[in-house]
């Protein structure tokens, strides 16, 4: 039951920073749920693996290489994802931030 509230929040923030950044389309619902719950097992599964790798450049930046990580992250769901499109690099980090910032404060709403 948590995963599904949990996915849904995703859902919804996804598509909201969809609306907000004009890098990204999303062409229907279905795109948009499969999408976030792409990036929702690439965040899961593969996120911890490279900050894990890329420690010593997230010491060196303060941890802001992770906003980077994020939007490659985001970046690739666009690649498995058919329906799910990020034009460039800075639409995926706009993006993740905005789905990010978003997903916090409807969990905040619902927990």
């Amino acid at each position: 039951m948590i995963f599904l509230m949990k996915w849904v929040i995703s859902s919804i923030a996804l598509g909201i920073s969809v609306m907000i950044v004009k890098g990204l389309h999303v062409e229907g619902v279905f795109s948009l749920i499969a999408a976030s719950l792409v990036i929702g097992l690439l965040n899961t599964f593969i996120r911890p693996f490279l900050i894990l790798l890329t420690l010593p450049i997230n010491i060196l930046t303060l941890g802001l290489f992770t906003l980077v990580i994020n939007a490659m992250l985001f970046y690739l769901a666009s690649y498995i994802v058919k329906g799910f499109v990020v034009e460039n690099f800075f639409s995926a980090l706009a993006g993740s931030i905005i789905m990010s910032i978003i997903a916090i404060i409807l969990n905040a709403f619902v927990d």
